[in-house]
């Protein structure tokens, strides 16, 4: 019995179904996490000035405005779902396509998730434990209830997943402007003493630069995500660039705006004695301003982080149903569910790593690699670009940018790199060796043909298990 006589669908396959509203909701959704509640703290840290800290936010939006740029290019001119796998699936190959879905999956989608999950679990059980530490258990009972909700979501309907990410976006959104608007009223109230002499003191050292850079690029990461979702898109050659660079807009403006509000109402010396109460700075901010109210602000941070995870969701399964398709994961991967439309077991799948990463000790650390990892994967990504411009000058694209931009942004991703390695050296070494680890990996699984028949026929016989209890099947391919 073969996989594809199960059932015969004519039109079982990923609906297009996200327009640039839905689009930018997912961006904005994706970003807008955990970032903006805690990131302040440690720019502030390494720069140690508000000027200099203001400046590293800007630049950090920036940046990342120039990288998704590039990336809304790519999207157009390869309009495939995938992100970075696919782009570097076409122009690089197999191998170097299967190290970047490695580094994805494993060091930035279910570590990025399993984190998320166990930061969603703290700001809702806070108001629960004001006066005591929040037991482990607690947290991680309901960092795995916030995994298996959003996992069901995604696995019962896209068009719910993205309405999810659109109630979440606009809700995190309104608890920032609450933030900016009390700032904004305490500022013009002539509460200024923050931004009296504010590059006094500035750590101009490039190393700790280098570290405020990562902690804000942190609060900014998720504006690739959108290219993994590129053939369920409306029209991707004219809403994908759209999408991408107003929401980079958006977010850039909010940042800047609720770092200004914070400072309007915590001096500097407040910021940085937060980092060792393990709270946002959002909730300290409420406590200050928002009287009986402030016991909300801990659940909109958890929010704000559940609405995150919905997006990294949305998005990373996608990428490995893309690289199921094309055999670099399993056959099942890259099927879809008969009822819901929906990649059903590619949303397991990434469950069920996300679970095991949250009862990971050495979380915080993985996080950080994440940082290290995309840094590899984005220049790997805009060096595809690179190379298309040059061997296929004549493929159509719709959104064309002058090839310095892409230069500029590989450069750029160059030097954090190396300013990285320069600052963690061991930590640095030991990314290189996880991402190493997918070329044994690939050979074995993927290269390696002959298999014992035993190996083949389990391998079959879980195929069609999954299928049954799933009921799921190949995608429709389009003639």
């Amino acid at each position: 019995m073969t996989t594809d006589k199960i059932v015969n669908h004519t039109d079982i396959k990923l609906q297009k179904s996200i327009g640039v509203f839905q689009g930018m909701c997912i961006i904005i959704g994706i970003i807008i996490g955990s970032g903006i509640f805690v990131s302040p703290i440690g720019v502030l840290k390494y720069t140690n000035s508000v000027g200099m800290s203001m400046i590293l936010w800007v630049l950090c939006g920036l940046f990342s405005a120039l990288g998704s740029i590039v990336y809304a290019e790519l999207g157009v001119t390869i309009p495939k779902s995938g992100g970075e796998y696919i782009y570097i699936l076409e122009s690089f190959g197999p191998l170097s396509a299967f190290i970047c879905m490695w580094i994805t999956f494993v060091t930035i989608g279910g570590v990025s998730l399993a984190a998320n999950s166990l930061i969603f679990a703290q700001y809702i059980l806070q108001p629960l434990f004001a006066s005591c530490d929040i037991p482990n258990s607690a947290l991680i009972l309901v960092g795995l209830l916030g995994l298996a909700s959003i996992a069901a979501i995604n696995c019962y309907s896209v068009k719910w997943a993205t309405r999810a990410t659109v109630f979440f976006t606009i809700s995190k959104v309104l608890a920032l402007l609450i933030i900016i608007v009390i700032g904004f009223y305490k500022l013009f109230r002539g509460n200024v003493l923050s931004f009296t002499d504010p590059f006094a003191d500035s750590n101009t050292s490039p190393g700790s630069l280098a570290l405020a850079f990562y902690q804000g690029f942190w609060a900014y990461a998720g504006w690739n995500y959108l290219n993994f979702l590129t053939s369920e898109m409306i029209n991707p050659a004219r809403n994908l660039p759209i999408a991408i660079i107003g929401s980079l807009t958006i977010v850039t403006v909010i940042y800047v705006t609720t770092n200004i509000a914070y400072l309007a109402v915590l001096s500097p010396r407040e910021m940085l004695e937060i980092s060792s109460k393990s709270v946002a700075v959002a909730v300290v901010f409420a406590d200050q301003t928002m009287g009986m109210f402030s016991c909300l602000m801990p659940i909109f941070v958890g929010a704000s982080v559940f609405g995150s995870m919905n997006g990294e969701f949305l998005s990373v399964s996608r990428l490995t149903y893309t690289a199921a398709g094309q055999g670099h994961l399993p056959e099942s991967l890259a099927m879809v569910s008969i009822k819901y439309l929906t990649p059903m077991p590619a949303v397991i799948f990434l469950a069920a790593l996300s679970v095991v990463f949250t009862f990971t000790p050495s979380i915080s650390y993985l996080i950080e690699l994440a940082g290290f990892s995309f840094c590899v994967i984005s220049g790997m990504a805009v060096s595809c670009l690179i190379y298309l411009r040059i061997k296929c000058p004549n493929l159509p694209r719709s959104f064309k940018l002058p090839l310095v931009l892409p230069i500029m942004f590989l450069l750029l991703d160059l030097f954090i790199g190396i300013l990285t390695v320069y600052e963690k050296p061991t930590d640095s070494l030991i990314g290189v060796a996880i991402i190493a680890l997918g070329i044994p990996i690939y050979i074995i699984f993927v290269v390696w043909k002959s298999k014992p028949k035993s190996v083949t026929n389990l391998t079959e016989s879980l195929t069609i298990y999954i299928q049954k209890t799933f009921l799921v099947v190949p995608e429709e391919k389009e003639n």
